[in-house]
């Protein structure tokens, strides 16, 4: 039994040893420039080439104006702003949603922030089961990495990801590409996530046409509040998981 073992053990070895074949090297050649693409090559080419973009998305009048410009495709702007922003994170979600309550209004700016968000997330998880473990520890760091897919895998996983995306303020981008690496379904994630990003886009698109209709004060009051439960959802963080952790053993019971 030991010699067998043995033999098994010096099997495993020799595969791990292995090198590589030139289809597997040429792939992780080709993620690696992927992966430079999507978090350098992109941003980079925004900054040093369409600077303008940036610029004009500093202002409520330069929005105004940018959108106005681009009437007729303005739609399809804000969903592509909107699916490069949960990509690769270069323009504030919240500031974004703001700009489409300003320009679109509420129902038509939910429904386009829907829209782009869902497509960001399916993109977002696509590409990282495409690009794989070590692009993703590349990004993030392994122990960020190895530690977000444990929860997400774990009994917890469908609260943690509804609670990071819920509360204001979590940082999200984590969560988004190590779901595609984890167990969870995309069709699950996507329930999840676009119910708790919800409340949040509610809350800066009515920010954003408050401040279109004059309302500066109503505006005012929704975006102390929102700071208020972002700063409490951040604080009480442990309480209200451990909460949703009771409610789903409790669900889990009944089922």
């Amino acid at each position: 039994m030991d010699t067998e073992k043995e033999q098994l053990n010096e099997i495993t070895d020799t595969k791990a040893k292995k090198p590589k074949s030139t289809l597997q090297k040429v792939a992780a050649i080709v993620k690696l420039l992927l992966l430079l693409v999507v978090l350098l090559g992109l941003p980079a080419y925004i900054y040093f080439f369409q600077h303008d973009l940036i610029e004009q998305f500093s202002s409520i009048e330069a929005v105004e104006a940018f959108f106005a410009r681009y009437r007729s495709q303005s739609i399809l702007i804000y969903l592509g702003l909107q699916i490069v922003q949960i990509v690769v994170c270069i323009l504030p979600g919240a500031a974004l949603q703001f700009s489409a309550g300003y320009i679109f209004h509420f129902w038509l700016g939910l429904l386009l922030s829907l829209v782009g968000a869902a497509m960001g997330s399916i993109l977002t998880y696509y590409l990282a089961r495409f690009l794989g473990h070590d692009a993703m520890y590349l990004i993030f760091g392994e122990e960020k990495m190895q530690s977000m897919l444990e929860k997400i895998n774990s009994k917890k996983g469908v609260i943690l990801v509804f609670l990071i995306y819920l509360i204001p303020g979590v940082p999200k981008d984590l969560c988004t590409y190590a779901a595609g690496l984890s167990d969870m379904k995309l069709k699950l994630f996507l329930v999840l996530s676009m119910i708790g990003r919800t409340p949040g886009m509610m809350g800066s698109l009515i920010i954003g046409q408050q401040i279109q209709r004059g309302g500066y004060t109503s505006a005012a009051i929704i975006g102390g509040v929102a700071v208020v439960l972002c700063v409490l959802g951040i604080v009480f963080r442990r309480q209200i998981t451990d909460f949703f952790d009771r409610v789903y053993v409790r669900l889990q019971e009944l089922m």
